[in-house]
């Protein structure tokens, strides 16, 4: 230790690189990925976690540096600290679909249970895994927490399955790009050409929409060949029922439009053959729909005149935590805000805390709360009405990609919203 303090005092640049070249992330973490499977369970009111396995994974698609504060967006987080000195290695929010589930009137008569996956880089040393949830004042509670150590036997190493992939866009190293992958879902086998079509056209809708569109290089696509037995999706108010690989349905909650699927376990199974940050479901399917959660999944059908544009709306959500703005709709939400604290998507405001929000993008001038009128139709503002609900809640422009399917673009403030989160991956 002297002889090496000496080197530095006298050779002030030998230490400095030596410094450099220990990468706290490398010496946190090895290749790989610990993929920790549970389920989500409970009521409007109770929730559970119940582990069900732990995985090691080959590909990790994430930046390669420590967490510098914890995941700050997202209905749910989960940390990843050092067991032996308690130090925050990882941190990631995300948004399940049991949340929603949870303002549903179902959710006050009966419990459901919903699978869930998390993924964080491989550990050298024991960690402990804490997953936490929002309450109703936006403060995050820890629901559950696990001790983990690497060398544990019981976490399976199995060899991956390996389907089919095709890269559509590669603009480099896994570690300082944002990987997306986008897995098919009711296409058959002997449909995989128009897959590899239909995800190379809404690939490109993607980066033809600001700010994607000035941000294309930082992204690395691939498209995984998941073929199902039968061609489509379940549409069970239509008493249509179809056998696919990860058996999404239309009628998410009885909404006709709500597409979705909460078989995480197969989709993660299949997605482990690439590196990624990011899972898109693509849909074989003419019927409008679709459903986007922050950090988690985005689906969307492949064949409805609509198509692009919903697909760029639910990527908004799934990408960057971006709420809904309308508030004229069939869903069947029940007190989904508390109109008290700000909420936690960067597109919507109580007013509560506004000046944490889009305050800085309001043209001197322009009232807030600002009214629907002419005046301010292309201007921002705070217009009330945004997340399913027509008081309290106010969005930043009269029209948005996550207002409706008029515009073809973002608004600045979500425009701004998602660069902040391409910078923070990639730089």
């Amino acid at each position: 230790m002297k002889k090496f303090l000496l080197l530095i005092l006298l050779f002030p640049w030998l230490g400095l690189s030596l410094l450099q070249a220990v990468n706290p992330f490398e010496t946190a973490f090895s290749d790989g990925v610990l993929r920790y499977d549970y389920l989500l369970t409970g009521n409007n009111k109770t929730q559970k976690v119940i582990e069900m396995q732990i995985k090691k994974e080959a590909f990790w698609g994430g930046c390669k540096k420590l967490a510098v504060e914890a995941a700050t967006l997202g209905t749910y987080r989960f940390n990843v600290t050092s067991a032996e000195k308690g130090t925050l290695l990882y941190s990631q929010g995300f948004s399940p679909l049991f949340q929603e589930w949870q303002t549903t009137a179902e959710a006050s008569r009966m419990e459901r249970a919903f699978y869930q996956v998390i993924r964080f880089p491989f550990p050298r040393q024991k960690v402990e895994l804490s997953i936490e949830c929002r309450d109703k004042q936006g403060h995050f509670q820890v629901i559950h927490q696990a001790v983990i150590d690497p060398d544990n036997y019981f976490i399976l190493a199995e060899n991956p399955l390996k389907p089919a992939v095709t890269t559509l866009r590669k603009s480099g190293d896994p570690s300082r790009k944002i990987d997306v992958a986008i897995l098919a879902e009711g296409y058959r086998a002997d449909e995989m050409d128009k897959f590899r079509r239909d995800a190379s056209r809404l690939t490109d809708t993607l980066f033809h929409t600001e700010p994607f569109a000035s941000e294309k290089d930082q992204f690395n696509i691939y498209a995984i060949e998941t073929p199902s037995v039968d061609s489509g999706t379940g549409v069970p108010g239509r008493k249509i029922y179809q056998n696919t690989v990860f058996n999404s349905t239309f009628y998410t909650f009885d909404i006709e439009r709500y597409l979705t699927t909460s078989d995480m376990k197969d989709i993660a199974d299949m997605a482990a053959c690439v590196p990624y940050d990011h899972l898109i479901v693509l849909v074989n399917s003419k019927i409008y729909g679709g459903g986007g959660f922050y950090n988690f999944i985005c689906v969307c059908t492949a064949d409805h005149p609509l198509t692009p544009k919903v697909f760029v709306h639910e990527f908004g959500h799934a990408f960057a935590g971006l709420g809904d703005e309308y508030y004229n709709s069939e869903v069947a939400y029940q007190d989904y805000y508390n109109l008290k604290v700000e909420p936690w998507e960067p597109n919507l405001t109580t007013l509560v805390n506004f000046k944490a929000k889009w305050q800085d993008l309001v043209q001197k001038g322009t009232p807030v709360p600002t009214p629907r009128t002419p005046e301010y139709e292309n201007k921002v503002g705070a217009f009330e009405g945004g997340g399913y609900m027509t008081k309290g809640i106010y969005s930043p422009m009269q029209d948005c990609r996550m207002k409706s399917n008029r515009p073809d673009k973002f608004c600045p403030v979500c425009q701004q919203a998602i660069r902040n989160v391409i910078r923070a991956c990639t730089e």
